[in-house]
């Protein structure tokens, strides 16, 4: 026998959680922004995105995943944690995409793409410069810095839409991986089933 869960606890912390990790992932995305237009080191815009985007989101899904199973009674299989996951992931993945793909980079920052392609432009030519590579070299990857953002510029609804989807078939396979991962079923004694009895 399997410890049942109330399903409408499971989406209420999933979409508090989804709500907390939303807010905090859209809040790392923006400092993230902020640091790579106000650097001028190679290093530092390579790795900001890892450590901002990979990273120190994945420290906060394991520790909100924790805190989830502990919320609800620190049991649930592995479909109750795809679910409740995939709510939590839903719903970051739509805070994000107002605040920070609608709100910020639309209104606040609405020159956002091209900010961060002065800044990377800037510090991989510094970087070229004083590696001494050939003028051509740093025209070449020059090229590809601007080929890489042009593709950002100018995203279509129809894009978008796409993106979207994609997006929400792809958090669906990650919320299976956390799940198997957090998961932790727990037995209801049942004495039908002692065999010493």
């Amino acid at each position: 026998m399997i410890i049942e869960i109330d399903k409408k606890q499971l989406r209420k912390v999933g979409i508090t959680f989804g709500l907390l990790l939303g807010l905090a992932l859209t809040i790392l995305s923006i400092v993230s922004f902020y640091i790579m237009i106000s650097t001028s080191s190679v290093i530092v815009i390579s790795s900001v995105p890892f450590i901002f985007s990979i990273v120190f989101p994945i420290i906060l899904v394991v520790i909100l995943c924790f805190n989830f199973r502990k919320n609800i009674e620190g049991f649930w299989t592995f479909k109750q944690a795809a679910t409740g996951i995939f709510i939590m992931f839903f719903v970051a993945f739509a805070v994000q995409f107002l605040l920070r793909d609608q709100l910020f980079a639309r209104v606040i920052e609405p020159n956002m793409v091209e900010k961060t392609q002065t800044a990377m432009t800037s510090a991989v030519t510094s970087f070229l410069e004083k590696s001494k590579a050939s003028q051509d070299d740093i025209d070449k990857k020059m090229d590809d810095i601007q080929k890489q953002f042009d593709a950002q510029k100018n995203v279509s609804i129809g894009k978008q839409i796409e993106g979207v989807g994609i997006s929400i078939i792809f958090i669906f396979v990650i919320a299976i991986i956390f799940a198997a991962f957090f998961k932790k079923e727990g037995q209801v004694y049942n004495p039908n089933n002692d065999p010493i009895i």
